[in-house]
């Protein structure tokens, strides 16, 4: 049975689809790279925000996540992330690192199923078919933008999924791809680092989830992006 609402790893793959990639010659998703360490991120993010898991001290200052006892989520999703972390506490990087590879295709089996994404197959090259995705019309990746954009460039107080998703696309790289609504400048950076770095939820345990997440996030972002080309846009002015 699908949850209602939808998780923040969903919300967060719906941001990331880009629905006119094909006009664009670009990946149907934003950030292809990194999207399994965002996703795993808005997972633990989600957890934490729920009290399921907390943020507990490491080996040479590392931080690692262990689930909190008697409290599963009710998600499935985040369930599966959840038992992983019940056997024992990880390391948030490892974490990152097993959670993220395979939450791509439930989650986009979700966004179709709740009508936000359509899915086909084309025939390409009389051969091969390839994979269609295009927006489902439901309004709601529209939605989720608009609230972004009114923290990050209108200054709005965000509630805390709306902080978490704009931390998200930040911590991801991704947030450069979301122009013009969201213009890549100098105050909008600021901005999404501030949000990096503040707490999401109103819980010690939600505080201590968003600055570790985040910092991970960016981390393995840092050591993708070292074996990928050089951006060719400007910097941010």
């Amino acid at each position: 049975m699908m949850p209602e609402p939808p998780i923040l790893a969903e919300d967060l793959l719906l941001l990331l689809f880009q629905p006119d990639a094909e006009e664009r010659n670009t990946d149907v998703m934003a950030g292809q790279s990194t999207l399994p360490h965002a996703l795993a991120g808005a997972v633990l993010a989600d957890l934490g925000l729920g009290a399921h898991v907390r943020i507990i001290p490491g080996r040479g200052g590392a931080k690692r996540v262990e689930a909190v006892v008697q409290r599963p989520p009710a998600d499935d999703i985040l369930l599966f992330a959840w038992d992983f972390l019940a056997v024992r506490p990880r390391e948030v990087h490892a974490a990152i690192a097993a959670i993220g590879p395979d939450l791509r295709s439930p989650l986009l089996d979700r966004l179709v199923r709740r009508g936000d994404i359509h899915r086909s197959v084309r025939t390409a090259l009389g051969v091969i078919d390839v994979e269609v995705l295009v927006d489902g019309g439901t309004g709601r990746r529209a939605a989720l933008l608009s609230a972004v954009r009114a923290v990050l460039v209108d200054g709005a107080e965000p509630q805390p999924r709306v902080a978490a998703l704009a931390a998200l696309l930040s911590g991801s790289g991704t947030l450069a791809q979301f122009g013009p609504g969201i213009p890549w400048d100098a105050a909008v950076v600021a901005r999404a680092k501030t949000l990096e770095h503040e707490s999401w939820g109103a819980t010690a345990a939600a505080e201590a989830i968003a600055r570790t997440v985040t910092a991970a996030i960016v981390s393995n972002v840092v050591v993708a992006a070292s074996v990928l080309p050089e951006p060719s846009g400007p910097p941010p002015a």
